[in-house]
């Protein structure tokens, strides 16, 4: 389990990191204010993705900060996704974002749904506030977070409990894919072009069969006899047989 991922889970566990009217949320480290933000996260193309974020100063509030969060991407100059206070939402982000951030609280997320491949790139955080002796202050995460869209995979399944066959899809990284099909289960009828090649092949057998049944009557015709009347007054049979004529002897004649 990645670290990001890890803070993202813990976050509910954690007491809630609450505004006050006059107090301050100093940062652990030597900076007087701070956005802070996983440096790289990835997920699957058409899937969704939480940004965490939380952030630190050291003024005092004013007793209605007005606190507003807002998000650019691509670079730290780039062009605002999101911006509470505007109640703002890129073009490109239409009701994909959602902000999971308490008014009054230090840290949130920031989820992006049904992701693209144009999707990859930088996204910073962004704070701004009014303070109580010094007056408005904004701020945001200088490295920003490097999301990384990965390939899916669609993978075609079977419902085996059901006599229509549906197609369902799951989702992964492997970056291959395999496309998916519906049909309905038992006995598929046979298309034209089947149903025209078994018409031809009983046709074939029945001329085979008519063929062969002509040819052997033909045969037959060629094996025969017939009576010779007279030679040299004797009466014989002449017959054809095996490619040549035989003679057979008959009674004499008066």
């Amino acid at each position: 389990m990645g670290l990001p991922l890890l803070l993202l889970l813990l976050l509910p566990l954690l007491p809630p990191a609450s505004l006050q009217a006059g107090g301050s949320a100093k940062c652990t480290s030597n900076l007087d204010y701070e956005v802070k933000q996983p440096e790289h996260l990835s997920a699957p193309e058409g899937g969704s993705i939480d940004i965490p974020f939380s952030f630190c100063y050291s003024w005092e509030l004013a007793s209605d900060p007005k606190v507003g969060i807002s998000w650019r991407w691509r670079d730290f100059h780039g062009e605002f996704i999101y911006n509470t206070t505007l109640q703002f939402t890129h073009e490109d982000f239409k009701n994909r974002l959602s902000l999971n951030w308490t008014k009054g609280q230090r840290n949130g997320s920031l989820r992006i749904s049904n992701l693209r491949r144009e999707d990859e790139c930088s996204y910073f955080g962004r704070v701004q506030l009014t303070t109580r002796n010094e007056g408005k202050k904004v701020w945001q995460s200088i490295p920003g977070t490097k999301l990384t869209i990965t390939t899916a995979t669609e993978k075609t399944t079977k419902d085996p409990t059901s006599t229509t066959s549906t197609t369902s899809t799951t989702t992964t990284t492997d970056g291959l894919g395999v496309s998916g099909d519906k049909w309905t289960s038992g006995s598929r009828p046979l298309a034209p072009g089947a149903i025209v090649g078994v018409a031809l092949a009983g046709a074939v057998l029945i001329i085979t069969i008519l063929g062969l049944a002509v040819y052997l009557r033909w045969r037959r015709s060629k094996e025969f006899s017939f009576p010779v009347i007279k030679k040299n007054n004797v009466q014989g049979m002449a017959e054809w047989s095996g490619g040549h004529w035989s003679w057979g002897m008959g009674e004499s004649s008066a």
